[in-house]
Order: C-alpha cells, then structure tokens, then sequence
C-alpha cells in the first residue's frame, strides 16, 4: 500500500475511533435512562441487538450497499469461521449482559472509569499470545508500554481523585463495580477473538451481524428465563425506553464496525488504547452538559491519558512505518507495487 494511502486510512481510523468512545458514552447513558425507568437490562439487549441485525442485515442485502463496502469479493463462509465468529458472539453476550447490570446497580461514569483495564489486560495477552511483540532497545516499543501505563495511571487519578462514590460502601455500588470490571477484562479477550476471526473473514459487516444475531438470541433465552414471572416487562412505553432501544441498536453496531474494521488494521492493543478516553469524555460531558465542576483531578488525569494516548500512537505509527518500509525494500521491484496497490 503507498505511503500516502496508508497515512490516510490511519487518519480515519484514529478519528472513528475517537467518535466510537463518544458513541459509547452515550450508550451507556441511555441504557442507564432505560433501566431507571424499570426496563430490565436484558430487554434492552434483545430489543437493541434484534433491531441492529435487521438494521444490517437491509444493508448487505441492497446490492449497491453491498458492492460499495467492498472491492474484493469475500472467501467462502466456512464452518471454521462462523465457530469464530459465535465464540465472539457468546463472549460478547456475557460481557454486555454483566455490563448492562453493572451499569443497571452504578452508573455510566463508573462504566467509563472501570474500562482503563482494557489496556492492560489486552496488551498482556496480546504478548502472550505472540500477536505484539516487546523490545526493550525499541523506542516503539517503550513508547507503547509507557503510554499504556500513563492511560490506566490517568484513568485512575480521573476516577479515584473526582471519587467520593468509588470509596461508598452502598452496595449496590460495590456490585455494579465488579461487574464492570468483569466486562471489561472479557471485552479484552474479545479483542483478541476478534482480530483471530477477521484474518480468516474479512468482512467487518457479516461478523458484526452474526455478533448482534448470537447476543440477541442468548439474551432473548436469558429474559425469558428471568423475567419468566414478569411478562408485562417485555412491553414497551413509548418514551425515552423506546429511544434508547433504537438509538442504542443503532450506535452498538456501528461501534462494532468500526471496531472490527480498526482491529483487521491496527490489532487489539491498538483498539484497546482508546478506552480511556472514554472517562476524559464522560467527565468533560457532565462538566458541560450536567454543569458539574471540573475538578483538578479531572484535569491532572486529563493530561495524563492525552500523553499516554498519544505515546502509544506514536509507537505504533513507528512499528507501522517500520513494516512499510521493510516490506518495500524486500520487494523486487520497488516501483510497481506502490503504484499498483
């Protein structure tokens, strides 16, 4: 791929990624607003994945759609591949059913504080599994590994400096806490599952259907096996429940595109590092929406995750331009393959 080409198709996955933060956020505002009007949390999934797999499911069956999202036509739908992509889909079933609870017993600023665990728990298992490597005498490498660590260290100073509630012994509180938690260390493994599964099925769109299909049937089998004695609690009101079931079908699997797309690119540690952002959003968002203060902690742990973020974005950009370059010079001709690509 040119040089050019690559710096631009970094350019949009750098910026659709910082939208899909902004996009989860708002998720879990909604989901928040839905469960506090007595809708149960596996509803919400039901309603919300059903609605984005017929939503994508239109898409890849208008033809124009389909030719325009790829150049390529896609390799046969193998059973190997489709096992992929449902262990993907059960993984991700438990981490939002955990998530939306979690959310359901705290709230989605908590939600944006407890995924600073992300980036850890990707960047281990990602060595571990040999899909990154580690080099001490590599300043990209470095770079990585200390912007790693300045992220989760600013992502704590924003939660535990600005979090009086974090130290509450309101249970409920506790509970929502570690199921967050729980959530975010699976969405991690996720990650890696995913980046598996688009090197044998490329195609961002089919994955993401076959997500929102596996985690709509699951949670539709789990609310029926606990709302069993609830049937009023499958109906819904034509307020800010219905919004945020339509809003969240919508963004969820957007997000998961973007997701998949940057992950076939860029790798899991890559998409792991943004996850931070999403407290500097949330905190920035109730500053200037809610009117909250703006704390100094907030602004400290600002800072701090902007320079870990972007550390770890310049080791990238290294490795990448490394690659780029070794690739060019092991080619036997140096001119064709740029212009042709």
């Amino acid at each position: 791929m040119a040089p050019g080409r690559l710096c631009n198709r970094d350019g949009w996955i750098l910026t659709a990624m910082v939208l899909t933060e902004f996009s989860n956020v708002g998720v879990n505002t909604l989901v928040k607003a839905a469960t506090s009007k007595g809708l149960s949390p596996f509803i919400v999934l039901v309603y919300s994945y059903t609605f984005g797999s017929l939503l994508l499911l239109l898409l890849l069956l208008l033809p124009l759609t389909f030719f325009s999202l790829r150049s390529r036509p896609l390799p046969p739908l193998t059973f190997s591949s489709l096992c992929n992509m449902g262990i993907l889909g059960v993984i991700a079933s438990v981490f939002q059913i955990v998530g939306y609870n979690g959310i359901k017993y705290s709230s989605p600023t908590l939600s944006s504080a407890m995924s600073n665990v992300t980036p850890a728990f990707t960047f281990v298992l990602a060595v571990f599994f040999r899909m990154e490597t580690i080099s001490i005498r590599k300043e990209s490498s470095v770079a990585k590994v200390l912007g790693t660590i300045m992220s989760i260290i600013g992502a704590l100073v924003v939660t535990l400096y600005h979090g009086p509630m974090l130290m509450s012994s309101n249970s409920d509180w506790v509970i929502g806490g570690c199921l967050l938690a729980l959530q975010y260390i699976l969405v991690s493994v996720s990650y890696l599952v995913m980046a598996h599964t688009m090197s044998g099925y490329p195609s961002a769109f089919v994955v993401t259907l076959v997500h929102n299909v596996c985690i709509a049937v699951v949670c539709t089998f789990v609310s029926l096996l606990v709302e069993k004695d609830n049937p009023k609690a499958w109906i819904i009101r034509f307020d800010i429940t219905l919004i945020s079931i339509v809003a969240t079908g919508i963004l969820n699997s957007g997000y998961y595109v973007i997701h998949i797309w940057a992950v076939s690119h860029k790798g899991p540690v890559y998409l792991s590092t943004f996850k931070p952002l999403s407290i500097l959003i949330a905190a920035a968002s109730t500053a200037i929406f809610l009117g909250e203060s703006l704390h100094l902690g907030s602004l400290i742990g600002g800072i701090l995750i902007s320079i870990g973020f972007y550390m770890v974005l310049w080791g990238k950009f290294k490795e990448d331009k490394r690659d780029l370059l070794g690739t060019i010079e092991s080619s036997p001709s140096q001119k064709a393959p740029l212009l042709g690509d």
